[in-house]
């Protein structure tokens, strides 16, 4: 795992610093890498769906119809992978 990956998930950073994290893995098209944020149950729902963002960003749209069909993943996700999409 990344660094940047490993300041999205710290419990100890900020809020800006956490999306400035998400920001980056997104420049770098870690595509799987904001899956795994996407999944990430103890992740707020707000850094969540920052991450899924981050994948329409990247046009990774095959990472987006495997979260929409993930149903270990909150609905409100799935359905937001899915309009990404």
């Amino acid at each position: 795992m990344s660094t940047t990956f490993q300041t999205a998930v710290k419990k100890n950073v900020s809020k800006t610093q956490r999306y400035d994290a998400i920001d980056a893995l997104a420049r770098a098209d870690e595509t799987t890498n904001l899956g795994i944020l996407v999944q990430m149950g103890g992740l707020r729902g707000e850094f969540r769906r920052h991450a899924l963002n981050g994948l329409a960003d990247c046009n990774a749209r095959t990472v987006l119809d495997e979260l929409a069909e993930d149903t270990t993943i909150e609905p409100s996700l799935r359905q937001r992978a899915a309009e990404l999409a």
